[in-house]
């Protein structure tokens, strides 16, 4: 199993349109029957992101497809990462992790 965590940096004046915008994300996730999460760090080191997504994957491809998918049609993904954008103090960091099994 693999995880796609998307840190995204805002200010605090943006973090409730930050946090709507992530919602509209975890939910086209799920329509997707893809386990999704928005994460909200209590705490933080210097840098670190305001806001993060969580999606969980079972291989490498399905990231490509969520991604070319996004939360709607091209159009409609287009308007929300536009949207988005404009509030972000900085690009979005994308991690991709592998779920180490411990058996």
């Amino acid at each position: 199993m693999y995880i796609a965590r998307f840190s995204y940096d805002v200010l605090p004046v943006n973090r409730q349109s930050a946090i709507d915008f992530i919602h509209r994300e975890v939910e086209a996730a799920r329509a997707n029957r893809l386990k999704a999460r928005l994460l909200v760090p209590l705490t933080r080191g210097q840098g670190g992101a305001a806001l993060q997504f969580e999606v969980e994957l079972t291989s490498l491809d399905q990231f490509d497809r969520f991604r070319e998918r996004g939360v709607g049609d091209d159009e409609e993904t287009a308007r929300w990462m536009h949207a988005f954008s404009e509030i972000l103090a900085s690009p979005p960091t994308v991690e991709l992790l592998r779920v180490e099994d411990s058996r």
